[in-house]
């Protein structure tokens, strides 16, 4: 119960202070100072949330990183199920407090399709994804790598949002993104199953290239 308590709280943790920072920053597709502020809120949340409940659950907070894990066999089902859970409980919590203290004029850091286009969209946000969790992969899939491994996969989400962030405002993050579109409600929950679908199919194909690649299989 402890791992998914935390996966809950790390979720919370992510949505509250990097869609916060993407709200109350003004973030837009323009390329200015919010589009690279968000782009480091959403690593540094990661680097801190790593070296802190790292050691009880791992630090998905990302239903496409569990299920990643689920099928290179590192998590069981039971397990993948509870994560999953916890984390979209945790995005609504944090975007529930989000709206509290800044109501939806902000935007809550909802997410967009990107030209009016669902195909554009996907093709984007399964390829954000699949570098996201193929660097995850790698990195944590050795033991020498754990020191680094949080700042690893924070620089790699920085990188991921550097660029995304144009397109789609980047969510690589199902439960990332359904927290905040439940509040906002309209277009940005019509378009939410996009942003859903697109980084689970990005997280199940970074797994299985990475199956391939690993020199020791």
């Amino acid at each position: 119960m402890k791992k998914y308590i935390a996966e809950c709280l790390g979720t919370f943790v992510l949505v509250f202070f990097a869609c916060g920072t993407a709200a109350v920053a003004g973030c837009t597709a323009e390329a200015n100072a919010a589009y690279l502020i968000t782009a480091l809120a959403f690593g540094l949340v990661i680097v801190a949330m790593a070296y802190s409940i790292g050691n009880v659950s791992g630090c998905h907070i990302n239903p496409a990183v569990s299920i990643a894990m689920l099928c290179s066999g590192k998590m069981s089902v039971n397990d993948f199920i509870g994560y999953v859970a916890a984390q979209f409980v945790g995005g609504i919590l944090g975007a529930a407090c989000l709206a509290a203290v800044t109501g939806k004029q902000f935007g809550l850091g909802t997410n967009g399709l990107y030209d009016g286009s669902v195909v554009k969209s996907l093709i984007i946000e399964v390829i954000l994804t699949f570098v996201f969790v193929l660097s995850i992969l790698g990195v944590t899939s050795k033991e020498k790598y754990s020191k680094v491994a949080g700042l690893v996969i924070g620089f790699s989400l920085t990188l991921v949002h550097l660029l995304g962030i144009f397109f789609t405002g980047t969510s690589v993050n199902p439960a990332r993104s359904f927290g905040p579109a439940l509040f906002m409600g309209g277009d940005a929950l019509k378009c939410v199953w996009v942003f859903i679908v697109a980084p689970l199919i990005g997280g199940v194909l970074a797994s299985y290239c990475y199956r391939f690649l690993d020199p020791e299989k």
